[in-house]
């Protein structure tokens, strides 16, 4: 048998603005202007002021709740339509100017040196030789199999079927040998090679062969790597016979050499910049913040948008292809009303939380000292801002904040706390920048182990477990002790 039922459920939906929200408030600046883009792409509805003729009179889109939902429907055609509803003239654009104080020259572009990446340097030296086509396709073809590196991982056999197959090249291994061994001649010095010893041999055998200490040199990348990777000079002294003195040098020539050529200066063409999303200027002990130009674009609704809607009130109400024809402008105003909305926003979401970071670090931002970072976890600002943690991770885990002494992303302001032999709580940045001073200053040839760590950090008031010692020096990239050890 069939049963009716009735039953209550209690979810929590959210509405296409507030998607589109909150996947905008994740987008970082330097990324903002990439999907503001793509918008003006879809909805013709939508348009750059600042391209527009600085002449004609600015429509802005009214203000309205972005919770509200619109929806679509037949009924809808026997709406009557309001140009008014949806188009204000105004004498001047207020969005882009309520949300930004930075100058007009924020607003320009970083400029990048332009320069050959790494591949068509290597290509431009192929092409000086005085090769044959078939030696020009297989050169040109090893170039294309090197990693960013600059190795070349891929098998000879897997070359020779790819030349056989895409270039109908036919070879063999002593051929496509040769020409890595004139590919593995140029510079950067170590290229083309298939393995980090290769590598290292290939820059030492370019030097003077002449000289003792490279000769020693390439006898350990021969023969001792992993001994000396692992920083076990003892045993290198021994096999050998040199002197600690002699032996130094010996690893400092290794140690100028470059494990990994292809990530040089000339590997890419463009140099990667952080923009920064907030300024934080120091004014005699008052900081002020100001939110980066790029964050508050100038967007209007297009004028084109509005000719239509003055057309139809000119036209017949009841003609039904002329509605549809509205109902589809309506929804693309719509739909640029919700991401001028959802701009505008970010742009209060990116201001309120950085401001409560600032005022919770005020310190921290007047001095630069990372002991002055107080604790705070991502449900402070939380609840100092009255909006979810979710909010707050999505701002800090992709925004920058630019200060006088470096610019930093606003995740590493947040940190766990830790109680001292005082009983007073501190920031676990605090410990680190201790444990940071202490492997600076420690004597290379004893590097501090973690147990004396901890034991250093327990006379300073700070006692902590030698495995969260372990942690810290982990996270801040630092290795352990042996590995530390320099002659």
């Amino acid at each position: 048998m069939l049963k009716q039922t009735l039953q209550q459920k209690l979810l929590q939906k959210l509405s296409p603005q507030q998607i589109q929200f909150i996947k905008l408030l994740q987008v970082p600046t330097a990324s903002l202007d990439t999907r503001i883009k793509e918008e003006l792409e879809e909805n013709p509805a939508l348009e750059d002021g600042s391209l527009a003729n600085m002449n004609d009179p600015i429509e802005e889109y009214p203000d309205k709740d972005p919770d509200e939902n619109f929806e679509s429907s037949d009924d809808s055609f026997d709406e009557e339509f309001s140009v008014e509803e949806y188009i204000q003239e105004d004498d001047f654009n207020d969005y882009g100017s309520n949300y930004s104080n930075d100058d007009e020259d924020d607003r320009k572009e970083i400029p990048i040196a332009i320069q050959d990446s790494f591949f068509e340097k290597l290509q431009n030296q192929l092409d000086l030789l005085a090769l044959s086509d078939k030696e020009y396709l297989v050169g040109n073809q090893i170039i294309g199999s090197l990693d960013d590196d600059g190795y070349l991982r891929r098998p000879i056999p897997s070359l020779i079927d790819d030349l056989a197959f895409s270039q109908n090249v036919v070879t063999d291994e002593k051929e496509v040998e040769e020409m890595l061994a004139i590919i593995q001649e140029f510079e950067p010095s170590g290229i083309g090679a298939r393995d980090l010893q290769e590598c290292l041999l290939i820059q030492l055998r370019k030097k003077d062969q002449n000289n003792s200490i490279v000769k020693k040199a390439i006898q350990v990348v021969e023969n001792y790597l992993d001994e000396f990777i692992k920083k076990h000079y003892d045993k290198i002294e021994k096999q050998l016979g040199v002197t600690s003195e002699e032996l130094k040098e010996i690893v400092n020539e290794i140690l100028k050499l470059n494990p990994k050529p292809g990530d040089s200066g000339i590997v890419t063409g463009k140099q990667l910049h952080v923009i920064p999303d907030f300024h934080i200027v120091n004014n005699d002990g008052i900081l002020h913040l100001t939110l980066n130009g790029r964050n508050a674009p100038e967007l209007r609704v297009s004028r084109s948008y509005q000719d239509i809607f003055e057309h139809y009130e000119k036209t017949e109400k009841s003609d039904k292809k002329m509605k549809e024809a509205v109902q589809f402008v309506k929804q693309k105003l719509d739909s640029a009303k919700w991401f001028i909305d959802a701009i505008k926003q970010r742009q209060q979401t990116l201001l309120k939380t950085m401001n409560a970071i600032m005022e919770y670090q005020y310190d921290y931002f007047l001095t630069g000292d990372d002991r002055m970072l107080k604790p705070m976890i991502l449900k402070d600002i939380a609840d100092k801002i009255e909006m979810d943690i979710s909010t707050v991770s999505r701002v800090a885990n992709s925004k920058y904040v630019q200060t006088e002494f470096g610019t930093f992303l606003l995740k590493s302001f947040f940190s766990e706390a830790i109680q001292t032999d005082s009983g007073e709580e501190v920031s676990n940045k605090e410990v680190k920048k201790i444990l940071e001073e202490c492997i600076a200053n420690e004597d290379k040839r004893k590097p501090l182990a973690d147990e004396k760590l901890t034991d250093i950090l327990k006379e300073k008031g700070y006692t902590i477990a030698r495995r969260t010692v372990a942690k810290y020096r982990e996270a801040m990239n630092i290795p352990v002790a042996r590995l530390r050890k320099e002659l």
